[in-house]
């Protein structure tokens, strides 16, 4: 395991096999095997209280703020990446530029199993994201998405997810 710069407020569960540096975690997150956790030193990651990464996820947030709100949930083999573009071609780069612009997760989330989130994306609290979605574009409170680009698939009824 490779931790640097690390910020607990409360307990945390890291997998051994799990690289993690420049990050705060709340109270209670749990991160699974062989994830891939980093921000920098001018862009400290931050997961919420009581999230989940799930295995072999990548969660990038070198190059621009990257937040995940509390009681998150990330499956497995998600990538969520600050920074987009072809990093070793200067030539690419003068027709694809390096994208990098901050992420959002909000509250109560759900990303579903290989689904990628690209620089810029907000998702706002409630959000659920299918399994295998490509998300390029911003999402606002109890939307449901899904697809390559990810779209909304339907709204969730708040007044369902209240407590008993």
């Amino acid at each position: 395991m490779k931790l640097e710069n690390i910020t607990l407020v409360g307990s945390a569960t890291v997998d051994p096999s799990t690289s993690i540096n420049n990050v705060r975690l709340g109270d209670n997150v749990k991160i699974a095997k062989r994830c891939s956790v980093f921000g920098s030193k001018e862009n400290v990651l931050e997961i919420g209280h009581d999230s989940y990464v799930g295995m072999n996820s990548i969660l990038n947030g070198y190059s621009a703020k990257l937040t995940i709100g509390a009681h998150v949930s990330i499956a497995q083999n998600v990538n969520i990446m600050t920074d987009s573009g072809p990093n070793s071609s200067e030539l690419l780069q003068k027709i694809y530029p390096i994208q990098k612009e901050e992420i959002e997760i909000g509250d109560h989330c759900w990303i579903g199993t290989s689904a990628i989130i690209m620089p810029g994306v907000k998702l706002g609290n409630f959000c659920i994201v299918a399994a295998n979605s490509y998300v390029n574009t911003s999402f606002e409170d109890y939307s449901i998405i899904g697809g390559t680009p990810a779209r909304l698939i339907k709204k969730i009824d708040p007044s369902g997810l209240k407590k008993d």
